[in-house]
């Protein structure tokens, strides 16, 4: 049975930083591009972030690009988001899933991914 852990997120006042983590068991990890995903209540799902299977490839939304890293620790089975400068609009509940992304493509939930976890909270004070 797969199982996704989103952690780490909280209350934070712009200007301030975050680091998500995501941990995921029942599934070899590293045959997946890994990514970020985010929510709000009434809009569609945000690509942030997406991660090749050994890291040599990152891709960022525009809206966090510069401000947002990546990475992932394949023997942990656990991928990270490096949040620094955060703004008000980042605030949504975030998610990590299997990823697919590409030049000058949205980054988008890769098309057999169905292990969902119950995401983190971001809330950005202004």
């Amino acid at each position: 049975q797969v199982q996704v852990v989103e952690s780490g997120g909280g209350l934070v006042r712009t200007g301030g930083s975050l680091t998500l983590s995501c941990t995921l068991s029942g599934l070899t990890v590293d045959t997946y591009a890994m990514g970020w995903f985010r929510q709000t209540p009434g809009k569609e799902r945000e690509g942030v972030s997406c991660i090749s299977t050994r890291s040599s490839n990152t891709d960022y939304a525009g809206s966090v690009k510069g401000r947002f890293t990546t990475s992932r620790v394949n023997a942990k089975n656990t991928l990270y988001l490096n949040m620094n400068t955060l703004k008000p609009e980042d605030t949504a509940m975030y998610y990590c899933a299997g990823c697919n992304s590409g030049p000058d493509e949205p980054i988008r939930v890769q098309t057999t991914w169905k292990d969902w976890g119950q995401g983190t909270q971001v809330t950005v004070s202004s």
